[in-house]
């Protein structure tokens, strides 16, 4: 049996998110939440339209699912980024004790998995690659037009 809603199906939510991000000049990254088979939060980076450097998807996504579920904790949720958090963004994730991340292409050079999943809460489940070419791609493609 096949589900309506998987993982590559979040992830290209995700994705729409991030697409947002890149027509409005940000850095396309792009976040979902999901809760029960059903996206409470959506968010893509705000840094420039905000001048606000947390203002990320996975900080901003966060902020919104606790407002919808009128808690600070994720517990029973999923994130989905299109790249990797970074330490600021982990230890956001860290605190809020989501259930499960799942994040497209790896950050080599700011990702969290630099310093190990123990940035993470301890119950946090990792997962990670889906979608990853469309998502690497993406921000390849948005920093090829910057340099």
């Amino acid at each position: 049996m096949i589900a309506a809603f998987d993982d590559n199906y979040f992830m290209k939510q995700a994705l729409f998110e991030a697409q947002k991000a890149a027509e409005q000049g940000e850095v396309p990254v792009g976040a979902v939440v999901v809760c029960q088979d059903r996206i409470i939060a959506r968010a893509h980076n705000q840094t420039e339209l905000l001048t606000d450097v947390t203002a990320h998807a996975e900080i901003l996504a966060i902020t919104a699912a606790a407002s919808y579920l009128g808690s600070k904790y994720l517990n029973d949720c999923t994130l989905y980024v299109t790249l990797e958090p970074c330490m600021m963004c982990a230890g956001a994730l860290a605190w809020a004790q989501l259930d499960r991340l799942v994040y497209g292409a790896d950050d080599e050079k700011r990702g969290f998995m630099r310093f190990g999943k123990t940035v993470l809460h301890p119950k946090t489940k990792v997962e990670f690659g889906f979608q990853m070419e469309a998502c690497r791609q993406l921000i390849l493609d948005f920093f090829k037009t910057k340099r």
